[in-house]
């Protein structure tokens, strides 16, 4: 869990948009952000495992 003060920071307008750096809307996890879902790839695999995310499935081979 991202503390509160980096969330807010991340949510402030920056002098040079090049700043900004996306954050995961459940945990805030900056890293492994996946842009399509605003989700980093522990919550996305937990909300797919789950069945919250639609067209998406656990694959296995």
């Amino acid at each position: 869990m991202a503390k509160t003060s980096q969330f807010v920071k991340s949510q402030r307008q920056h002098k040079y948009k090049t700043r900004n750096y996306n954050r995961c809307r459940r945990c805030g996890r900056s890293r492994a952000f996946l842009r399509k879902f605003g989700l980093c790839r522990i919550c996305l695999r937990e909300m797919a495992s789950e069945g919250y995310v639609p067209g998406l499935t656990k694959s296995s081979w």
